[in-house]
């Protein structure tokens, strides 16, 4: 189970982080800023992107869109997100639970800069319900993240 490996990760490396779990669904933005009680921008959401050489993840603010100039710039070839049908057998994760931790593989985690005006946000925690709560420099330095610009302000 995906939320599983989420927190075997979080206990191997004892990371002070924890799965919330909720009994509604936190699949999309919306559904998850309603279940916590915040606001949709300070949902990490967690891009999944297929590049020539390697899949990728990129987190933003919940509220933004990756800006394909932008994204082309920074990447060298046009944004292409990994399918819903591929996203779980890439990343260990299903839609709407997709995350930076406990991946089915090392995968290059990048942060665009739009998350930068918050101290701390929501990424998702391996399932459709579940959400991390994580400070935002802390989340830079558990997944070795790399500050980007690729979305539209």
């Amino acid at each position: 189970m995906s939320i599983e490996s989420v927190k075997r990760e979080f206990e191997a490396r004892a990371l002070p982080l924890e799965v919330i779990e909720m009994n509604t669904s936190t699949a999309t933005v919306e559904l998850a800023a309603a279940a916590l009680g915040v606001e949709p921008a300070r949902i990490a959401k967690t891009m999944a992107f297929r590049l020539k050489e390697e899949d990728i993840l990129v987190l933003a603010k919940g509220d933004v869109r990756i800006d394909n100039k932008k994204f082309k710039n920074q990447f060298g070839q046009k944004a292409k997100f990994i399918n819903s049908e591929e996203v779980e057998t890439a990343t260990g994760h299903p839609v709407g639970g997709v995350c930076p931790f406990g991946l089915v593989k090392p995968m290059r985690v990048f942060l665009d800069e739009s998350l930068k005006v918050f101290d701390h946000v929501f990424p998702a925690g391996g399932g459709a319900n579940t959400a991390v709560r994580i400070e935002v420099d802390y989340l830079k330095v558990v997944t070795d993240g790399q500050w980007v610009d690729v979305c539209a302000s």
